[in-house]
Formats: structure tokens, C-alpha cells, sequence
């Protein structure tokens, strides 16, 4: 009986080394831990197919070229055709090596229930032993003692069945990963013998270099608004909705805060389809209420208005605590510089590319908006413009790389008028066509990390993707 447990002991040992070599050897093997492999030398060019589109192109007076570019909401690189061959490649190798656990599970499960019949079996090998030597021994209740000892053995010969069918896959597994070898080998000797722990570094690099040019492309100036998506109606005329500026993209959780005033009432929904469905929610009961529809989410903290004040309140919501509270000093409150839709919007916070802001108005600036860079932390004002734009004229506004754009509206009708850029401490006036759908926004906010802006129009929620204009020099500088 030693033996067939050596041979399912050599198969899943067989099979961890295999598996093993499966979820980590071959990764570095081919340099996709978390990267991807391209010919050291080459560039890779972004198809217009992948969601980039180029509009317009002219040639500068210094003879430099300019174009006009929109980046998607999520960029990405085209992959050649050893790319693709790789990515193919370690999708077979996942469905191995999930059949790889299964066995491995599988053989473990038989192995056990061979194990504990293996005592039973060995009692009946020396029976039988004894009455073959002394057959005269073998009377009718041995006889059927035996007989009753072959019984509970019976249940032994499915796990036989299962055995061979397995061997018969591992072999089959065996020769997919042979030719998956040869395939990888020959992927290897084209892209050329490199050093892969260099040539993985050398990705990352890029990948870092990619990373910084994508930042410098998702900033530039608004020359358009897309239609809007409705994504949800739901609640009463005004309220506000969000995901968070800051996190991963992964973190895909969505706030949602009903009504303008003394509301204490914040839902969390996992997902956006969640949200969708209202479903899958936790509830978190802020300490004090608030006031507007300015709320915004930046890395893990709700930044709002407390109610019948002018005081920024950081609610964490991990901790379920409010981290820092802090007067922000002269800001009108209780509907004296609201937004032309009142609803105590005296004071809208804002997330863009730089970092945390809050407009509001104070009696000094003359019911004039003043952009206030505010320091996540502390709630300190680091510095403030006053943009010379009357706030009650104001429907919303919302700031894209560190410009505030404005809307002459609430209403039906509405456009993106005017344009304060903080970096020059100037303004224009613009004319943006912005579709108001339901005819009454209560909440205008832009999260740089989607790039598109979120609002609340009467009882919709509802996004709006954005066209930024960017110049692209050729000399490589952005």
C-alpha cells in the first residue's frame, strides 16, 4: 500500500513546484509584474483608436508644432504584437494554473481518504494472507467477516477512477506547459537578450515618465462640455454627489447627501452600479449638519460647510470623526453670499489637479467670489484671488487646473461664462455651451481623477465629460 501513496505524494509535489512556477517564476521570466515588456530603443505610439483625438494643428512662428489634443478618461498605451502574445500567454497560464489548484485540492482529498483506509486494508492483506496459508481456517463467519471488510473498501475504487483521470490531465498540463517554454523562449530571443531585472527597471522608469506627462496632459483649458449622462434620479431638488478626488481608481465608492440644509445624513455605496441601484450602502452620521451643496471627497475626508456658520469641517470617514474644524475668516454664510439658486451655498469647496480650494465671498471683496487654496490638513487659507465676479450672479462654478470656470445660470440656458485663471491672476469671459437638462442645478463639482464633472440637477444625478485644450511642443516639453 506504499506505493500508490508515493505516487499521489509525487503528484502534488509535482504540482506545487509547477504552480509555483506558474505564479512567480514566469512572471519575471517575461517582466510582467506589474509591467509590461516592450524592445528597449522603440517608442510606442498612441492610436487615436484607443480614445485620443487630435483636432486641430498648426505650425508656430518659431516653426514648432502645435496641436490640440483630448486625453481619454483613461489613457493607455497601444501594445504591440509581443505584447499581445504575452498577455495571450499568461491568461493560459492563469487557466493552468487554476487547474493546477483544483488537482492540487483534489489529489489532497483523495490522499487523505486513502490514508485513513490504509489501516483497514493492511487488516485485511494479513487476513487474506492467513487464509491463504491455512485455508481450513476459513470458516463461514470469517468468510463473511471478510466479505464485510471488501464492503467498506468499495467506496476506495471511485478515488482509484479520479486518480488516473487526473494522472491523464497532469500530463496533458505537463505538455501545455512545455509549450508555453518554447513559446516564451522564443518571444525572448526576439525582443533580443537583455538583462530583465534592467530591463524591467528601465519600464518602470518609463512608466514614471508616462505618468508625469499624463499629469501635464490632464491640465489644460476648458474649450468644451459633452452632453449629460444621467446616471441616477433619485432625492429631493437639491443635494450633492461625489467620488473621491484623491484615491486609486480602484476605490470606486460614491457619497451621496440629500437636501442643502441641516442635513447630518451621508451614504456610502460601494461601486457606482451600487449607487445605481441603491444598494450595498453604509450610513454615516456627521457630528454636525450642514450647510449647501459644496461638499467635496479628497483622500478619504468629507471637506463641508458646518450649518449657520462659516466654519470648514474635515469629517474622516474611516474613523467616523471629524479630524480639524477651522472659521473661515469674513466668509458670508445663512444665504448672504449664496450661488443665484440660494439653498446657503455660500461657501463650495473644490478638488482639482493642485489640490483643495473654497470659494465663497466675503462683505470686504464686495459679494465679489474669492478662490481660497486651502491646505487639506490644517484648513489653513495658503492664498486667495478675488476674481471681481459677483457671486449671486453665479449659477455654479467648479476649477479644472487651477483655473475657476463659472455659469451664468442655474437654469435652463445656461453657458460657462466666465474664467479666473489663479496662475496669472486674471480672467476672461468665455462662451461654453453647457446643456442643463433637467433646468435646475443645485451642484456643480469637477473630479480631476475622472475627469468629468459631477452635478445635481433638480433630483438627477448626472456627469459631464470635458474637453481640455493642451499644447504639445515638439521638442518634448510640456
Amino acid at each position: 500500500m506504499t506505493v500508490p501513496l508515493l505516487k499521489i505524494g509525487a503528484v502534488l509535489s509535482t504540482m506545487a513546484m509547477v504552480t509555483n512556477w506558474m505564479s512567480q517564476t514566469l512572471p519575471s521570466l517575461v517582466g510582467l509584474n506589474g509591467t509590461a515588456v516592450s524592445r528597449a530603443g522603440t517608442s510606442e505610439k498612441i492610436s487615436p483608436d484607443e480614445g485620443w483625438q487630435v483636432y486641430t494643428s498648426a505650425q508656430a512662428p518659431d516653426g514648432k508644432c502645435l496641436c490640440t489634443a483630448v486625453i481619454p478618461v483613461q489613457g493607455t498605451c497601444s501594445r504591440d504584437l509581443r505584447s499581445h502574445q504575452l498577455r495571450q500567454l499568461m491568461e493560459k497560464v492563469q487557466n493552468i494554473s487554476q487547474s493546477m489548484e483544483v488537482l492540487d485540492l483534489r489529489t489532497y482529498r483523495d490522499l487523505q481518504y486513502v490514508r485513513n483506509t490504509e489501516a483497514l486494508m493492511k487488516g485485511l492483506d494479513s487476513r487474506l494472507k492467513v487464509a491463504a496459508e491455512s485455508q481450513r481456517s476459513l470458516n463461514a463467519k470469517s468468510f463473511q467477516e471478510l466479505k464485510e471488510k471488501m464492503t467498506e473498501l468499495l467506496p476506495l475504487l471511485p478515488v482509484v477512477d479520479q486518480y488516473k483521470a487526473d494522472t491523464r490531465l497532469i500530463v496533458h498540463l505537463k505538455e501545455e506547459v512545455r509549450n508555453l517554454s518554447g513559446n516564451l523562449l522564443a518571444i525572448q530571443e526576439e525582443m533580443g537578450a537583455y538583462d530583465y531585472e534592467e530591463l524591467q527597471q528601465r519600464v518602470l522608469t518609463l512608466e514614471a515618465r508616462l505618468h508625469a506627462c499624463m499629469q501635464k496632459l490632464g491640465c489644460g483649458k476648458l474649450t468644451g462640455v459633452s452632453n449629460p449622462i444621467t446616471i441616477r434620479a433619485s432625492g429631493s431638488r437639491f443635494g450633492s454627489w461625489m467620488t473621491d478626488t484623491m484615491t486609486p481608481s480602484a476605490d470606486s465608492r460614491v457619497w451621496y447627501m440629500d437636501g442643502y440644509y441641516k442635513g447630518r445624513r451621508v451614504l456610502e455605496f460601494r461601486t457606482m452600479n451600487d449607487f445605481v441601484t441603491g444598494q450595498n450602502f453604509v450610513q454615516h452620521l456627521l457630528p454636525h449638519p450642514w450647510a449647501g451643496t459644496g461638499h467635496v471627497v479628497f483622500n478619504g475626508s468629507l471637506y463641508y460647510n458646518k450649518y449657520q456658520s462659516n466654519i470648514a469641517v474635515k469629517y474622516h470617514f474611516r474613523s467616523r470623526s471629524v479630524l480639524v474644524q477651522r472659521s473661515l475668516t469674513g466668509a458670508g454664510y445663512n444665504n448672504t453670499f449664496p450661488y443665484s439658486w440660494g439653498g446657503f451655498s455660500d461657501i463650495d469647496f473644490m478638488v482639482d489637479e493642485s489640490g483643495l480650494w473654497a470659494v465663497y465671498t466675503t462683505n470686504q471683496n464686495a459679494g465679489n467670489i474669492v478662490v481660497s487654496r486651502v491646505d487639506p490638513q490644517t484648513l489653513e487659507i495658503l492664498r486667495s484671488w478675488d476674481t471681481g465676479y459677483p457671486k449671486r450672479s453665479a449659477g455654479e462654478s467648479f476649477m479644472i487646473c487651477g483655473t475657476l470656470y463659472v455659469t451664468n445660470s442655474h437654469l435652463a440656458g445656461a453657458k460657462i461664462y466666465f474664467a479666473y485663471y489663479t496662475n496669472t491672476s486674471s480672467y476672461e469671459y468665455t462662451d461654453i455651451p453647457f446643456h442643463n437638462q433637467y433646468s435646475h442645478i443645485s451642484m456643480l463639482d469637477y473630479n480631476p481623477r475622472e475627469r468629468v464633472l459631477y452635478t445635481w440637477n433638480n433630483g438627477h444625478q448626472v456627469i459631464y465629460n470635458v474637453t481640455l485644450f493642451h499644447v504639445i511642443k515638439t521638442s518634448g516639453e510640456l
